[in-house]
């Protein structure tokens, strides 16, 4: 039998990978037939001969697999015999914590051979519902202008929503939490901002960007950490740009440069709105203005303003 568990909100479908793995322990009590293998690491055989070996337990085995889509090889292996995995007692699982390439084979055999969980990440009164439960776990309640404010700051980041829900939860447990509570405690994610202001400027509404960006800077942001941040931004552009002009396939770009998954997901359209010239010349301007910050030449904020401006 095969599972498939994938999805671009990692948060819930490593949950969920947790509920499979936690009920097998509770009927498997040895432990020993719960078996992990990176296929980084591990060929096809070494993966298929945990098959062969006969449980003294006599216990159904329990083998997660991770990293498949970065190895075309094992892709392959496992197609060959997708069949006979697929009639087997034990149970595989097929774990990616990002969002697969859905137009390989691979995924496509998948979906027709394994049972599929994908996880996307939750709409707007999706996400609202969610929280609101998380909360009722904790024995808290929140106000609905506190969990719009909660939303607003955090996005569809569950893993440091699940933060926040834990701090604000110790922070007014048996309370009701108000828009306050949010306001002292959660700080807006600056890099989500960032990514918009760029995505702003890709579409041309620089008014947009810099509305933006002085949000930050009237919240008490700093000037050479923001400007840090929009270079981070941008580096990472230049990273998956060239990726992407050596025809290096999509699965393969998180590995290769060395990018969080979740990364080269939101960036990899955004790559498609410059070219790689442009690009390099928005790098350099960023260093240069970086320079004129540090050496006085020029006041942090009007240089911040000049760079979306020329961009």
């Amino acid at each position: 039998m095969i599972y498939f568990i994938y999805g671009e909100d990692s948060y819930r479908a490593k949950k969920k990978l947790e509920e499979i793995i936690d009920g097998y322990k509770k009927v498997h009590k040895s432990g020993l037939n719960l078996i992990y293998i990176d296929a980084r690491e591990k060929d096809f055989k070494d993966f298929y001969s945990n098959f062969k070996i006969t449980s003294m337990f006599a216990e159904k085995k329990l083998i997660l697999l991770k990293n498949t889509f970065d190895e075309e090889k094992f892709q392959e292996d496992f197609l060959e015999n997708v069949k006979s995995l697929e009639e087997i007692k034990d149970i595989v699982i097929i774990y990616e914590d990002n969002a697969p390439d859905k137009r390989t084979r691979f995924y496509k055999a998948l979906q027709k051979y394994a049972k599929c969980q994908e996880f996307n990440c939750l709409q707007p009164a999706l996400l609202k519902k969610w929280v609101v439960c998380e909360f009722e776990k904790n024995k808290v309640k929140i106000n609905a202008d506190a969990l719009d404010l909660l939303c607003e700051f955090v996005k569809n980041d569950l893993w440091k929503m699940a933060n926040e829900i834990s701090k604000l939860s110790n922070y007014k447990a048996g309370n009701i939490i108000k828009k306050e509570d949010v306001e002292l405690l959660v700080k807006p994610g600056i890099e989500n901002d960032i990514f918009k202001t760029i995505d702003a400027l890709a579409s041309k509404d620089k008014k947009q960007a810099l509305f933006l960006l002085h949000k930050h800077l009237e919240g008490g942001d700093n000037s050479l950490y923001l400007l840090s941040m929009i270079a981070y931004q941008f580096r990472n552009l230049l990273i998956i740009k060239e990726l992407q002009e050596s025809n290096t396939p999509y699965n393969l770009i998180a590995k290769k440069s060395g990018l969080h998954p979740f990364v080269v997901q939101k960036s990899f359209y955004l790559c498609n709105q410059f070219s790689m010239e442009k690009l390099k010349k928005i790098y350099r301007k960023i260093f240069q203005i970086d320079s004129d910050i540090k050496t006085g030449k020029i006041e942090p904020e009007l240089a911040l303003d000049l760079l979306l401006s020329e961009i």
